[in-house]
């Protein structure tokens, strides 16, 4: 059983590919290893398949992809019940859902109730068909992108499916030289082909147990509870966080220590993956801007102490 995630190898295997995102691939990293889904909010053509595709390679992730569109049915993601080719019996034709890893291309695309029909698969990992419960693969993951809300063609996510993401997060437009890199390497996805796992899928769900084994203080709870404490009562957020976001901070906050190479979680941890963990969550009451988001959470960690 390994005790600590080949970091080293995830970094030079990924740089190989993608270009000046090493912070951004680790806070992926952490928040798959919590058992939680991500959420990437950016415009088209900024790498955001690449990104994915290369996390399902190197963890050894079977990945399927589906395009969202305003036209599409719950059926063409959940699956359904056909007739067998006797015509005597029915049978359940699985939808691209059952996957270890599920890349919901342009999730905002698709109308709200084919949205909805994730929330189950997100928070229970089963899905019901015609009254009956299939069982998703272990590890399950949704990593979920979406054009910026602004765009045409775009239904945005309600909060009861943006509450199942456990981190949202831009990869952002890349520095002067790093284009020029990017440039230069041309279309990083004929790469893709040469990457080879640096783990195997038995020993991710292996090194997922022991984030649950990371020691979190009193303290570091407390800190977690006061972030949490913060947003309620105010007139700043339309409603405050709820425990559930706090059990998902705190376990972010674990996987992020884990990486670092430590089996305790600090505050700094929590600091670090707070940012991605509650800026789809608070809502603002002069609106839904993203620059809003962005500062409501850095100013709510400026004013929540960090315990001594």
């Amino acid at each position: 059983m390994l005790k600590q995630f080949p970091i080293e190898d995830f970094k030079k295997k990924a740089s190989d590919i993608i270009v000046g995102k090493e912070y951004e691939l680790q806070m992926a990293l952490a928040c798959l290893l919590a058992r939680g889904h991500l959420l990437i909010e950016d415009v088209p053509g900024m790498g955001k398949t690449t990104f994915v595709v290369l996390l399902s390679q190197l963890l050894d992730l079977p990945m399927k992809r589906v395009q969202f569109t305003n036209d599409m049915l719950p059926t063409d993601i959940l699956g359904f019940q056909t007739l067998s080719e006797d015509k005597k019996t029915f049978f359940f034709h699985k939808g691209p859902i059952f996957s270890e890893l599920v890349l919901a291309d342009e999730l905002n695309r698709g109308t709200p109730k084919t949205q909805s029909a994730l929330l189950q698969a997100m928070e229970e990992k089963i899905v019901t068909v015609d009254g009956v419960t299939h069982h998703l693969p272990k590890p399950f993951f949704l990593i979920a992108t979406q054009n910026p809300q602004e765009h045409s063609g775009t239904f945005p996510l309600p909060e009861s499916q943006l509450d199942r993401f456990m981190m949202c997060m831009s990869l952002g437009y890349p520095s002067q030289n790093n284009e020029i890199e990017i440039l230069r390497r041309g279309d990083a996805r004929q790469k893709l082909e040469t990457i080879t796992p640096i783990i195997k899928k038995q020993e991710f769900i292996e090194l997922q147990d022991l984030i649950d084994t990371v020691f979190a203080s009193d303290a570091t709870i407390g800190y977690v509870q006061r972030i949490l404490q913060n947003t309620r009562g105010n007139n700043l957020y339309t409603s405050g966080l709820s425990s559930r976001c706090g059990i998902l901070l705190l376990q972010a906050g674990k996987a992020w220590s884990f990486l670092q190479g430590r089996n305790f979680v600090l505050p700094e941890d929590i600091k670090e993956v707070a940012p991605h963990c509650l800026k789809h969550r608070l809502l603002s009451t002069q609106g839904r801007s993203k620059n809003t988001h962005t500062d409501l959470v850095l100013s709510l960690l400026q004013h929540t102490s960090i315990p001594l």
